[in-house]
This record gives C-alpha cells, sequence and structure tokens, in this order.
C-alpha cells in the first residue's frame, strides 16, 4: 500500500496507539472478540461509557477498518458490531493485555475476584 501522508512516528507503538488508543477503544474491542454486539449490549456491560462516547469510538474504529458495522434491513432497525480481519489480528495483543491486567490485579490486590466483575469474560 503506498504511503499517502508524510506522518513519521518515534516508534511503531504510536501507530498502534493512535488506532486503539484511549479508555474506551481497547474495551470495546475485548468485548468483541466475544462475538457481534448491538450497541445496546455494549452500554449495558460498559455502564461508565456515555452514549456519545460509544457511539464515536465505534465510528473511529469502523473508520480505521477494525470494526464492521452490520445493518440489518428490518423494522424496528438493527444492528451489530464484529471485529473485521484486520481487527482480528489485534486479538494476541489484547489477549496480553489482559493477562497482564490479571497479572497487576493479583499483584496489587492478592484476588481476581475482590476487584474484577463476575460477568462471564473474566478468568474468575
Amino acid at each position: 500500500m503506498p504511503i499517502t501522508t508524510q506522518k513519521k512516528y518515534n516508534i511503531s507503538v504510536e501507530a498502534t496507539l493512535e488506532v486503539i488508543g484511549g479508555k474506551w477503544k481497547t474495551v470495546i474491542l475485548c468485548h468483541l472478540t466475544h462475538g457481534k454486539r448491538r450497541t445496546s449490549d455494549l452500554k449495558r456491560i460498559m455502564p461508565h461509557i456515555t452514549q456519545k462516547m460509544l457511539t464515536q469510538q465505534l465510528r473511529e474504529l469502523e473508520a480505521d477498518g477494525i470494526v464492521r458495522r452490520i445493518v440489518y434491513n428490518q423494522v424496528p432497525p438493527k444492528v451489530e458490531y464484529e471485529l473485521t480481519e484486520y481487527g482480528w489480528s489485534l486479538k494476541p495483543i489484547l489477549d496480553s493485555l489482559c493477562k497482564w491486567g490479571e497479572n497487576h490485579i493479583l499483584r496489587e490486590y492478592g484476588d481476581l475476584s475482590g476487584v474484577l466483575e463476575d460477568n462471564g469474560l473474566n478468568n474468575l
């Protein structure tokens, strides 16, 4: 793919963080590794994110080719989000971040169950 910009990075991790950085994108991506999700599902399992922020983050991930928005032609309208093939390439990174987070929680708190939600997504 030809380079169309003169953008320069000091280190390649900057390019990664430009796409998946911030508080919510990685969390959204982790949830999507468990399958397709409707916006309302993501909002329910991420109660501290605002609807505006969730919509913005999903749009940015879609624009970067990480997430696919699926619109079903029905009434009422149904929209789901899933990882693209390119998005799935982030799975090893996401798994590593989760594992590091578990190790950090164990180091700091000594127990996962007192700190992590029991929502079926965590290794409790």
